[in-house]
């Protein structure tokens, strides 16, 4: 049984990830609102990744970073700030969370962090400038700490296509939204959340034992084809 840190844990992507794993595993969740999930493996902290003291444990197997966002505006609306914002969750949150954890991970066994990028980070879409800048440097960090941390810990990173959270609802508010994403997708289809989990709970598994410095597109062939 697992040890696994999942910081971001009480919705999306990231709840559904909690869900996979708390069955089999020991899960601490550090996020600013519970999941809605009762198990004794689950443990939660309450706390803002960016502001907030982390909780401390001694020993942990993997390291989940799920926070992310999307702010989707053209160029000239974009502030400053907006870059600053997105750069902060997805980045520096990441970072203060590895640097904190990594004494523990270190003891751990076969240890494993996994953080998230977006297809934007390699598919020019227009209005992703923000998000996509950020994502762009996670995929960096990724493969730069892989490297760094060989062979104790291993780090990858998925990128998803659109997935059905609250965090992509105004992309998937309507039908009509919903259509034309499923056909820009050769597979005609988006994720659902529990599709990018078990690609993660796969990750950090051993089965994974000799992947490093990698970023999985779960792309449902948008980045990869041209049909």
């Amino acid at each position: 049984m697992k040890k696994i840190l999942v910081i971001g844990g009480s919705k999306g992507i990231g709840n559904a990830i909690i869900n996979s794993l708390v069955n089999n595993n020991k899960v601490i969740n550090i996020s600013r609102t519970a999941p809605l999930l009762s198990n004794t493996n689950l443990t939660h902290h309450q706390c803002d990744i960016l502001i907030d003291d982390l909780p401390e444990t001694e020993v942990i197997d993997a390291l989940i970073y799920c926070p992310g966002s999307i702010n989707l505006k053209p160029i000239s609306r974009l502030k400053l700030e907006d870059f600053r914002e997105d750069f902060e969750i997805n980045v520096i949150g990441a970072v203060k969370a590895i640097q904190h954890y990594l004494p523990s991970l270190k003891k751990g066994n076969n240890s494993s962090i996994l953080l998230f990028s977006t297809v934007a980070a390699k598919l020019g879409m227009p209005f992703h400038a923000s998000v996509a800048a950020a994502k762009s440097a996670v995929e960096g960090l990724t493969k730069s700490l892989g490297a760094e941390l060989a062979p104790t810990i291993r780090v990858n990173a998925i990128a998803p296509t659109v997935t059905d959270t609250d965090l992509a609802s105004k992309l998937l508010r309507n039908e009509r939204l919903i259509e034309g994403i499923k056909e820009r997708h050769p597979l005609k289809k988006f994720l659902k959340p529990n599709e990018v989990a078990d690609l993660a709970t796969f990750l950090i598994s051993d089965k994974a034992a000799s992947i490093s410095g990698q970023i999985f597109e779960l792309d449902c062939g948008i980045v990869s084809f041209k049909i």
